[in-house]
């Protein structure tokens, strides 16, 4: 038996062979069953007209559609629907529905640990990112270990321009300025980066550093964004990278604060709400309105830990789409029906 996924919407076909059917114990016999494989194939497999088929064949159109009858009657044919990526459809559409986004994914983790989550999440807004971006859009990133993944499962993007819109954390090669390299490589669009930190000691150095050409020349372009993919972090030392590059003062100054999400070093409270007072002063990065005024902001997180995180970006509309796992994407759900009572 040979499986084959079928083009323009006819599912993924199996047909069996005329042999392995006649195997089987199937009522047709060995003529009638080549003839029957044959059609088959040629319908489900080569995306062929009953009316070329009827044509090759040399019977008429009404016969083939017939055949094609008997054939998953027997069998010989059986149509699966299948979505090619391991998502899981029903609970994305639940999500989508009860958050009213433009996209939810929900991807079905092979593994429970960490590298997996962010590979196969990273794999799954690839994939989103090919599909919808066009070369009319601006495309802006953060910088995430997840969006990290993205662009390196990245196989093919529109020639759109590629807009920074944060300064960076850690190394070169494992930051926001090495991720819009890599999808300007794909896309051969214009990119526009950061070379600046994403957090400064001083406001000062955030004003002069904003002054600066090359900085201004993504900063300006933030209202240009048309999508954006973001991460999501959850406040603290492993979920966050803004909280790692925080100036300890600045921290001391926060550790009161009930945080539940970061996104794009804008600070979150459980409700959505901006928190964490003037954090913005001592940071390179796209605000809270001009983040909110993009027209598709894909949040990419998932884990049951950062359930909550997601939560409050999606309830402070900082993100209108949404990949993430089933662990998160129940926990949302569950938060979201405990709202609504």
């Amino acid at each position: 038996m040979r499986q084959v996924g079928c083009p323009y919407g006819r599912g993924s076909g199996r047909v069996d062979s005329a042999a392995e059917a006649f195997r089987r114990g199937n009522p047709m016999g060995p003529a009638e069953l080549q003839r029957a494989t044959t059609v088959a194939r040629r319908y489900y497999l080569e995306d062929k007209a009953k009316k070329e088929i009827a044509d090759e064949l040399g019977i008429s159109r009404y016969k083939v559609a017939r055949i094609l009858d008997e054939c998953r009657k027997q069998g010989i044919v059986r149509i699966e629907i299948g979505v090619p990526t391991a998502v899981d459809s029903e609970l994305s559409e639940q999500l989508r529905v009860a958050f009213r986004l433009q996209h939810a994914l929900v991807v079905k983790v092979t593994a429970p640990d960490v590298v997996t989550l962010r590979r196969e999440l990273g794999t799954a807004a690839a994939e989103l990112l090919t599909e919808i971006v066009t070369e009319d859009d601006v495309l802006g990133v953060s910088w995430g270990r997840t969006l990290d993944t993205m662009a390196g499962a990245l196989r093919s993007l529109a020639p759109c321009s590629i807009v920074q819109m944060t300064g960076v954390t850690g190394a070169v090669g494992a930051n926001t300025i090495d991720l819009v390299r890599q999808l300007a490589a794909v896309s051969r669009g214009p990119a526009y980066p950061i070379y600046a930190p994403l957090v400064v000691s001083d406001a000062g150095t955030a004003r002069a550093l904003y002054e600066q050409p090359g900085i201004a020349a993504a900063t300006s372009r933030f209202p240009s964004i048309t999508k954006a993919a973001v991460a999501i972090g959850s406040w603290g030392p492993d979920g966050s990278q803004v909280y790692e590059a925080m100036p300890p003062a600045m921290l001391a100054s926060l550790s009161t604060t009930d945080i539940a999400a970061e996104v794009c070093s804008i600070l979150l409270a459980q409700d959505g709400t901006p928190t964490g007072g003037d954090i913005s002063r001592l940071t390179i990065s796209i605000d809270a309105e001009q983040l909110r005024r993009i027209p598709e902001v894909i949040a990419v997180a998932g884990g049951a830990s950062k359930a909550r995180a997601i939560h409050s970006v999606l309830r402070g509309g900082l993100a209108n789409s949404v990949i993430t796992d089933e662990s998160a994407a129940r926990l949302l759900l569950e938060s979201h029906a405990r709202i609504q009572k």
